[in-house]
């Protein structure tokens, strides 16, 4: 009948002209379709299956020693779905999109292709619309009505949102993108609608009126037609629908406001204080910090640190890694350099640290060279001050003509650092953050205590999907508009090819597009997990071990990972643990196992369970399924860090990375190492933390680039990962050996008195 309706309406508009009408029915998503949040699945994993993941786990602690008083659990606490509306427009045709996945896919998935433990979904809070809020809530429901008996599910099912906050430009505070799970799910234990970011959120400084955002609509839509007409219809009418909505007022409670209204907190302050309105158990974890696509250079965790900008009853845990890269290590990396006149430079090279503005020089040398040396010489001096000129915009790019991804290289990136976010920023990373202080701060001021944990931040819903390095769109982000949509956006190249572009000239280019989208692609990778040493497999169980820090995260592989003090008073003590100091050098002892061999295809029960259909669309035919060999560990690194006394004391000496590294024996059996640390002094605050690496696998982006490399490190030569246009190949998983790994969450030894943890 709907499909009628549109025909009618559709030559009805074609015979009477009315363009107008036409582009407003599109814009406004006439007979678009909601994307409901089920069906799914309604057996569980039957419970020998489940079962067997203990039996398997205690079969691996006798070798190492490993204490048997918790299980490890395995979990994803980022997932979005097509709720949110950037994974709404990955969605699309246009970018080449799979079509909708909505929450119920995500609990299948977690359930039967990951076969995880516990998972939330977080979908963004600025564009969740109420129904849409409802509809995950009841989904997320009956996903743990599936799951069996609450003290021994196969499955906890957590309830979240994203506050997505961004300052690109730097030109306001950046406090980046938290996820906020719930303990509860019931409609009296968590909030009536999510909290997003509101005007500080991810495009809250790219101000589009109505009318420009219906015509961008009408623009994707009758570029795709005639086949592709119902996924913009759905898509235009669910962002209608999100800007019609009113905002909720400010500084009315919690309970006053209305139901339908988008309700929002601009800073981590205001968005604590409405937690501690409702009152409900919550965590907030900051995650993505370091990707420099929406933090600025100038960003640094620090900053969150000075006023209420930080909670640490509710920021207990902090994401190291996802499908997006690592934001664990701090290193200075200098893009330009500033001089006391305001004048900026491009420097040299650091190591294998290449700045942008200097590569931008090389590119321009090796296209001049039948040019006079002089002559060649200049350009190359012009093209790296112009670009220092113009970085961080994108348009600095512009300043080589139809430079390709390959030619940028690794410019720019954490070159050598394992899976790195893109664009790196150094000062928003996870040992900054635990090494800062505020400025002018004296000891015992605010700080970052957290755990470390990973996850997928995937968004087609598919929670823990880096059980095999397959899928590198559909399990990872990379995305990429289709070649038709690359040739309408790219201009057509202009200009002497060897002759820079000046700051001045970059303004008169059209629709240019920066090459940095492009190799965006490269840096996108397969999920990592969150891992839980909990009591029980209950929800209650699971919150008290997230709550408490007893969590590590990993690349992706189910590593085996126990870190414990062990020479404290009052017994051993695990990681995440706030110790007092004491009269001895610190013992601590890290185990660690690797993960297992994964077999092709699926275990026969999620066969018997997802028919042939779903478990290509949603698996694409392989599941998390292990054999029962494992891979050896390689080594143990220990990361040793000293938090800042005073805000003003300089970071880099006080991160010792790695302090200690122990190399393993080449065993399935695993890894245990004991270490003390003779330099430790009771006077200052001190944190350790371990990394456990196994041996080399391939994995989707293992190096990003996939360079050559010359005699000091450097990107010599690049073949970048494209994921559209003509040089995007499927079936190129682009695969590389990486050393997986799992970090452990720290443990504190304090100069003063224990600290007990205070989660809710």
């Amino acid at each position: 009948m709907k499909r009628l309706l549109l025909t009618l309406v559709a030559g009805l508009l074609a015979a009477t002209g009315l363009l107008g009408a036409s582009i407003w029915l599109i814009a406004e998503g006439v007979g678009g379709e909601r994307h409901l949040g089920g069906p799914l699945a309604e057996q569980p994993i039957p419970a020998d299956a489940v079962a067997a993941r203990a039996t398997r786990q205690d079969r691996a602690r006798h070798p190492v020693a490993a204490p048997a008083d918790t299980q490890i659990l395995f979990g994803d606490l980022h997932v979005h779905t097509t709720y949110s509306g950037d994974a709404f427009v990955f969605s699309l045709p246009l970018i080449q999109g799979e079509g909708a996945h909505p929450p119920a896919d995500a609990c299948d998935f977690a359930r039967f292709c990951a076969e995880l433990d516990f998972w939330s979904i977080n979908d963004h809070a600025e564009y969740l619309t109420p129904w849409q809020w409802q509809e995950t809530k009841e989904t997320i429901r009956e996903c743990n009505r599936v799951a069996g008996d609450p003290r021994d599910p196969d499955l906890v099912s957590l309830l979240g949102w994203e506050w997505t906050q961004g300052a690109r430009s730097g030109k306001r505070p950046h406090y980046g993108h938290k996820n906020v799970i719930f303990r509860d799910t019931e409609d009296d234990a968590v909030p009536t609608r999510p909290i997003g970011a509101g005007s500080a959120g991810l495009l809250g400084e790219v101000e589009i009126s109505s009318l420009a955002w219906a015509l961008v609509r009408a623009a994707i839509t009758v570029g795709d037609l005639p086949d592709n007409l119902q996924p913009y219809l759905d898509f235009n009418a669910f962002a209608a629908e999100v800007r019609e909505l009113p905002e909720c007022s400010p500084g009315m409670p919690m309970r006053e406001l209305p139901d339908h209204c988008l309700d929002s907190a601009e800073t981590p302050a205001e968005l604590f204080a409405k937690l501690d309105d409702w009152g409900f158990a919550s965590l907030v974890i900051p995650h993505g910090t370091a990707w420099g696509i929406h933090a600025p250079p100038n960003a640094t965790l620090a900053a969150q640190l000075d006023g209420s900008q930080h909670d640490p009853a509710r920021q207990r845990l902090f994401e190291v890694y996802s499908g997006h890269g690592s934001g664990e290590r701090y290193r200075q990396l200098v893009h330009v350099e500033h001089a006391a006149d305001g004048s900026v430079r491009c420097p040299a090279p650091q190591g294998d640290f290449v700045p942008c503005c200097w590569q931008a020089g090389e590119i321009i040398g090796s296209r001049c060279a039948d040019a006079a040396a002089a002559t060649c010489a200049a350009r190359v001096a012009r093209a790296r001050q112009s670009y220092a000129e113009l970085w961080p915009r994108d348009t600095a790019a512009a300043v080589v003509p139809g430079a390709t991804a390959d030619d940028w290289a690794e410019c720019g990136q954490l070159a050598g650092g394992f899976l790195p976010a893109f664009d790196y920023r150094p000062a928003m990373s996870a040992q900054l953050g635990l090494a800062a202080r505020p400025r002018g701060s004296a000891a015992g001021a605010a700080a970052f205590r957290y755990g470390l944990i990973a996850s997928s931040d995937n968004h087609k819903a598919r929670a823990g999907a880096g059980y095999k390095e397959i899928g590198r769109k559909a399990f990872g982000d990379a995305w990429g508009f289709r070649q038709d949509w690359i040739d309408r956006l790219k201009p057509d190249p202009t200009g002497d090819p060897a002759e820079p572009l000046s700051p001045a000239e970059i303004g008169a280019v059209p629709g240019f597009v920066d090459p940095g989208s492009e190799r965006n692609a490269s840096y996108y990778y397969t999920a990592g997990l969150v891992a839980a040493h909990s009591s029980g497999r209950s929800r209650e169980a699971i919150w008290e071990a997230l709550v408490q820090r007893r969590v590590y995260g990993t690349s992706g592989p189910r590593i085996l990972l126990w870190f414990d003090l062990d020479n404290a008073p009052g017994g051993i003590h695990p990681m995440g643990s706030e110790v007092a100091a004491f009269d001895a050098p610190p013992r601590f002892t890290a185990r660690a196992v690797g993960s297992f061999e994964q077999l092709p295809g699926c275990p026969q029960h999620t066969l018997d369970r997802l028919s042939a259909d779903r478990l290509e669309r949603l698996c694409l035919g392989e599941c998390y399924h292990p054999s029962d060999r494992r891979y050896p560990i390689e080594r143990i690194e220990v990361v040793r860090i000293r938090p800042q006394v005073r805000g003003d004391e300089p970071i880099e000496h006080l991160i010792d990375d790695p302090w200690r590294v122990f190399e393993c024996a080449n065993t399935a059996d695993g890894c245990s190492v004991t270490f003390e640390d003779p330099e430790w002094t009771p006077h200052r605050e001190h944190l350790y933390y371990v990394r456990a690496l196994q041996v080399p696998t391939l994995a989707i982006n293992g190096d990003p680039m996939r360079c050559q490399r010359d005699a000091d490190g450097r990107c010599a030569e690049a073949r970048y990962c494209p994921a559209s246009g003509d040089d995007f190949d499927p079936d190129d998983e682009c695969l590389s050996p990486v050393r997986e790994r799992a970090w452990s969450s720290p443990i504190w030894i304090l100069p003063g008195k224990t600290l007990a943890a205070d989660g809710r």
